[in-house]
């Protein structure tokens, strides 16, 4: 137990930058705890083993060749057993070194002086340009909204995180106050925990439902509640009063978003009956919180009528209640004279009803429970505005504006779910409708999208019902209607704000998006009719999802179309003159490659800012981001700040997902980190960016380099993936097969009826195969060509001068730089000398000389010696990293050799799942 003091983590904890003494002594005594484990619960030779590939790996990075082949033939003959205990331990290294970095950020974070945060500085930016009113403005119209997502890319489970957030507490207790005592209770409690890990399976044994992931998102969701999100938006409101401006009570800066019950597209597991039990689910954990901060309340507001008088609207209003809600007699006596606390004992009530009937299945029964965030508002608002009427101005500023921020913007289901659908589902209704009432079979299939168009504008503006009830659907066609139905549902059981979008994805033209809102008005969801002096309803909105590059450069078109069909712009005015666009980041990578992707989301940005400009609408992206670079990942601070000038008006969406998730959201001063990183680059991105930062000339000069290289880039990416060897070569040479096994998430990774080949793989297994191999092909290939064509072509300087003066250019280069650093193609060539047919070999040599190009050339622009050159921090963390992630990726390799070779031992198959999930762990993302 003794020979190997430092465990696990040896002396790699030097690594750490000088002056992180804490992260270094944290890392180092995890590292122990973990050897302590390893020789208790197994051997002390698991421990020695480890150690010893360690230093072998360690010695291999620095190019000693005889490490590494020493380092594959050890590991290639160690037995399957060992094996398996060999990559659980650095798995959990991984595990214990990510928790130690975070709480090291936030415990960095709470050091930071004040006027260095992010919104203070955006802030001071605004009023510095544009004076205090224009700040109070910019807030006013803030609605930033992470949408958490379904995607399967967490490969770990929630009892790990659960048991991370513990290792964190127990970290962080004794930062706060250490001494001889505080570290004996850490380091036991430290030891617990990593034993219980040990003892825990790093596998589900069974494919996660779709309430399991919603259980998972609402892990993170409930801390917002509890604990980030009150106080941010206190401090938000304190910042801006400072600065002479004003967040208003119920402004909704901050209002998170859910896919998870919502998303359709592919997925059989979701049902209306889900949409509806998820929903369900979202409002126990919402109400519950709200409930907790009333419960704050009461206790703070004991104002007596025998000192303070309370106002008529508030006064009557209690009085209605009292007559209504059935409220405990000792409540009634001992705050008779307290009114206050009396309304808030009223509003606790009604919650805890509405609770009740949701969780039965009740409808809304006015007055004895609430139908959303506005009802709940109404009443809390009369308590602030009687108190401000009657001398309680700072009590009106205290827990009371918290839970009303909070409510306002958690609502009581805290967050928005929206509902996806493939576009050819509604086509598919729609033909069975059309043809039915036309008496033509395939009249509606046979038209053209012009003339298609030209028929749903008509039907849409028109009175004539196309549906008897129940509509005469085949079972596809009644599924999709179902879900329109189950959306009215939702919005008479919970509220108008719980469902809004309907996004469409694979939408290639306007008439896919008419098609759903044709759906919806059959379904009650849309009422255009304005006779009687009637205003046209619209209960949802409908959001087109551009996601191949095809798509995103017909965007102005679609949206042009759609905006001139008269039934459809009564759509948009009806949901308040807003219209949200959907840019999909990971199909038009997978499509066309990082470059192209890239450079055709920034340009559909402006064509879309400059087309909804033309039609007097507000544009409001949603911007599907993937958690890796290859999926559009990557700082979300520097992405908004990229995007072209006057697309941000306040309002932006953008999707959470995978690792992301637990990298932002675990301690919650990571999670407030995250969120005013957000925050504050829309803020200054819309109150700031509404003009070019580069003159006209000098714009187009970059633009015409960037088409340029997006061009040669995009040629070089389609040789790769048109080449009909490339399916073999990427099944051979990564673990993809492994990902179903793996069960991440309830979604498949195939697309339903897609046959064989890459086409019809999900831009998710596609990063996941790359990255596991470390080839990580989607998050560079083509840059390398397409950088080299503009070098060639003498435009070095203007490249140079790209990287310094233009914000979109700087950021791609930046994420393809760390990408570049993430890959290893010396890992890469292991895998396919032993995995992949040697004559798909000329495949990889394709790869091998793309990434050399790659690299050469970004260091030629950036003028760095060696890939992340200018962030030490980030490029120490990846290399020691690399030390216990090479070892994981060696006996990846030889599981797979095995397993190709026809073993099926069923310790085999978990082997190498667990080496999968180890290297996840260890580079932060699945795909």
């Amino acid at each position: 137990m003794d020979r190997v003091p430092n465990g696990p983590s040896g002396d790699d904890s030097r690594s750490a930058p000088p002056g992180d003494a804490a992260l270094r002594r944290d890392i180092r005594r995890l590292g122990d705890l973990l050897g302590q484990t390893l020789v208790r619960q197994e051997s002390q030779d698991l421990l020695d083993a480890v150690e010893a590939v360690r230093v072998l790996t360690k010695r291999a990075q620095t190019g000693e060749d005889s490490a590494a082949r020493e380092l594959a033939t050890r590991l290639a003959a160690v037995d399957l057993p060992t094996a398996m205990n060999m990559v659980r331990a650095f798995a959990t290294y991984f595990h214990l070194a990510n928790i130690a970095e975070q709480v090291d950020r936030a415990a960095h974070l709470a050091e930071r002086p004040e006027d260095a945060d992010w919104l203070v500085a955006a802030m001071d930016a605004v009023v510095a340009e544009r004076g205090a009113p224009a700040l109070t403005t910019s807030l006013s119209r803030l609605s930033v909204r992470p949408v958490y997502t379904a995607h399967p890319t967490e490969a770990s489970r929630r009892t790990a995180l659960l048991k991370l957030r513990e290792i964190a507490d127990a970290l962080i207790a004794y930062r706060a106050k250490p001494s001889a005592r505080t570290e004996r209770q850490r380091d036991r409690r430290l030891a617990e925990i990593i034993e219980s890990m040990w003892q825990s399976d790093d596998l589900r044994v069974d494919q996660p439902t779709v309430a399991d992931e919603a259980r998972n998102m609402l892990f993170f969701v409930d801390g917002l509640l509890e604990e980030t999100v009150p106080k941010l938006l206190a401090d938000m409101a304190d910042e801006a009063e400072r600065r002479g401006a004003y967040l208003p009570a119920t402004a909704r800066p901050l209002v998170f978003g859910n896919w998870i019950g919502g998303d359709r597209d592919g997925n059989p597991n979701v049902s209306p009956e889900t949409t509806i039990e998820i929903l369900v689910m979202q409002h126990a954990v919402g109400i519950r919180g709200l409930i907790a901060m009333v419960s704050e309340c009461v206790d703070e507001v004991s104002m007596s009528t025998k000192l303070v008088g309370v106002t008529p609207a508030l006064a009557a209003s209690l009085e209605r209640d009292l007559a209504t809600l059935e409220i405990e007699d000792r409540i009634r006596r001992l705050n008779v004279e307290e009114p206050y606390r009396l309304k808030l004992s009223c509003v606790r009530q009604r919650l805890n009803n509405t609770r009740e009937r949701i969780a039965a299945r009740r409808p809304h029964r006015p007055g004895h429970d609430y139908l959303g965030r506005e009802e709940l508002l109404e009443d809390l608002m009369l308590i602030k505005e009687s108190l401000q009427a009657n001398k309680g101005e700072l009590i009106a500023r205290g827990a009371l504006a918290r839970l009303i921020r909070t409510a306002s913007a958690f609502g009581l289901q805290v967050a928005t779910m929206d509902v996806r659908e493939h576009s050819d589902a509604h086509h598919h209704v729609l033909a069975q409708l059309a043809d039915r009432a036309s008496g033509v079979p395939g009249e509606y299939a046979a038209r053209s999208r012009p003339e298609r168009l030209a028929w749903l504008s008509g039907e849409l503006a028109g009175r004539r019902p196309l549906t008897p009830t129940p509509p005469p659907l085949d079972a596809d066609g009644t599924r999709t209607f179902d879900t329109f139905r189950a959306i009215r549902t939702a919005k008479e059981w919970f509220g108008q704000e719980v469902i809004e979008s309907y996004i469409v994805s694979m939408t290639q033209g306007a008439d896919d998006l008419l098609a759903a809102a044709v759906i919806a008005r059959e379904a009650g969801l849309v009422d255009l009719a304005t006779d009687a002096g009637r205003s046209a309803r619209a209960d949802i909105g409908f959001v087109p999802l551009l996601e191949t590059v095809e798509e995103l450069r017909s965007a102005g078109t679609i949206l042009d179309e759609l905006l001139s069909a008269p039934a459809y712009r009564q759509i948009v005015e009806a949901r308040g003159g807003v219209q949200e666009v959907m840019l999909g980041y990971s199909d038009s990578n997978k499509d066309a490659g990082i470059t192209t992707s890239q450079w055709e989301i920034h340009r559909a940005q402006r064509v879309l800012r400059d087309t909804a400009a033309r039609h007097n609408i507000q544009l409001r992206l949603f911007h599907g981001r993937g958690g890796s670079v290859g999926r559009g990942g990557g700082p979300t601070h520097e992405a908004i700040l990229a995007q072209p000038f006057g697309t941000l008006s306040g309002a932006i969406k953008v999707t959470e997902q995978g690792e992301v998730i637990s990298d932002k959201y675990l301690l919650p001063a990571l999670a407030r980190e995250n969120l005013e990183l957000t925050i504050a680059a829309v803020l200054e991105a819309s109150a700031l960016h509404t003009k070019a930062r580069t003159g006209e000339a000098e714009l187009l000069e970059y633009d015409a380099t960037m088409t340029r290289i997006s061009d040669a880039a995009f040629a070089a990416y389609r040789g790769l993936v048109d080449d009909p060897r490339l399916p073999t070569y990427f099944a051979q040479s990564t673990p993809v097969e492994q990902l179903g096994a793996l069960k991440i998430g309830s979604r498949p990774s195939k697309r339903p009826d897609s046959g064989l080949g890459l086409a019809g793989l999900r831009a998710i297994p596609w990063v996941f195969g790359w990255t596991q191999s470390r080839q990580i092909v989607p998050g560079w290939y083509g840059v390398g060509t397409g950088l080299r064509s503009a070098l060639d072509a003498g435009q070095g300087d203007l490249l140079r001068a790209m990287y310094e003066r233009w914000h979109f250019f700087r950021t791609f280069i930046s994420n393809v730089e760390m990408m570049c650093k993430k890959t290893r193609m010396d890992i890469a060539e292991n895998y396919v000398e032993a995995l992949v047919d040697p004559a798909l070999h000329p495949i990889f040599d394709l790869i091998k000389a793309e990434y050399a190009r790659t690299v050469a050339a970004v260091l030629e622009i950036t003028g760095e010696s060696e890939l992340l050159e200018a962030q030490p921090t980030l490029k120490r963390t990846l290399e020691v990293r690399d030390r216990y992630l090479d070892p994981i990726s060696y006996l990846q390799l030889s599981m797979l050799a095995r397993i190709r070779a026809g073993d099926t031992d069923p310790d085999l198959q978990r082997a190498l799942l667990l080496a999968v999930n180890g290297v996840a762990a260890g580079l932060r993302n699945t795909g």
